[in-house]
């Protein structure tokens, strides 16, 4: 048996030997195809988290017509409270409005000397649970909203997120196009490093049927061949992706404008990684399968 194995594994490698570059060609495809792949995940769930991270901050914020007597404050705010998926409320006079805007305009504050200090409105701050940070639990908390003050805007970021989520889905339909085409690509080119094998070897390998080798002692060799290039090219895809996800990936995001500083991005777990190097040998395989269909009956 382990002369068997051993014997395996000479004629593969002596097969990926005999053609250098082709098989060079195979590894580097798969690397490249699987790298591409597991960039645009890496990308689109970070990408993602980034998104949830950003729903943890959507709040309501209702400008009301008038300021209300002090009563009434105590009462708008018992009420919204009562609202379902609202966490807090926070009232927000015409002052500490003026006083945010001068903090937000640091040293230009002084442009607003004169200013009177009943230019902004007062407004309603509602801070949400986590199941209403959506479009449709949004919706349900402003038409509750609107029955119990009189508003003159509203503002919310859920329409703006929900545009980035879009973005966020057309770049995983250009992950799963890319990727497709490479891992296409990818079985092309070891299915056919394989096929020019056997055609080198074609009369070696008729005489080794007639002398009554099974088809699977035939078909093992180039199995493992192309095993041993996709577990190659998966190994080498991911060392491209942490070199990409140290130099460029983690590198862009960070320089986002909208990323907060806590944010700590996402890898690939030890899981994952395995998966992508397994998937690579599949790869590989499959690759041997189709072009052994065409020379030995499978």
């Amino acid at each position: 048996m382990l002369d068997k194995i051993r014997y395996f594994i000479l004629r593969a490698l002596r097969n990926m030997r005999q053609w250098p570059f082709l098989c060079s060609a195979s590894i580097l495809t798969m690397a490249i195809a699987l790298a591409t792949v597991a960039t645009f995940f890496l990308v689109v769930v970070n990408i993602e988290q980034l998104a949830l991270r950003w729903t943890q901050e959507i709040q309501v914020v209702a400008y009301l017509q008038k300021t209300p007597s002090r009563n009434n404050i105590t009462l708008f705010t018992k009420q919204l409270n009562s609202i379902p998926g609202v966490e807090s409320v926070t009232y927000i006079s015409q002052n500490d409005a003026m006083k945010r805007f001068k903090k937000h305009l640091g040293e230009d504050a002084s442009l607003l000397e004169g200013v009177s200090r009943d230019l902004l409105p007062a407004s309603f701050e509602l801070e949400l649970s986590a199941a209403f940070r959506n479009q449709q639990g949004i919706s349900t908390v402003i038409e509750r909203l609107e029955n119990i003050i009189e508003v003159d805007d509203l503002r919310y970021g859920q329409k703006w997120l929900e545009r980035f989520n879009n973005f966020v889905q057309m770049l995983r339909f250009i992950g799963v196009v890319l990727g497709g085409f490479f891992l296409f690509a990818a079985l092309f080119i070891v299915s056919n490093t394989i096929k020019l094998t056997l055609y080198a070897r074609r009369d070696e390998l008729e005489i080794m049927a007639l002398v009554g080798a099974t088809m699977r002692f035939i078909k093992i060799p180039f199995m493992l061949e192309g095993a041993i290039q996709g577990l190659l090219g998966g190994l080498l895809s991911l060392g491209f992706l942490t070199l990409s996800f140290v130099f460029v990936i983690s590198r862009s995001l960070n320089s986002f404008w909208l990323t907060p500083s806590s944010f700590d991005l996402l890898f690939l777990t030890l899981n994952q990684q395995i998966i992508l190097v397994l998937s690579g040998v599949v790869l590989g395989v499959l690759g041997s399968l189709s072009s052994l269909r065409r020379f030995v009956r499978i």
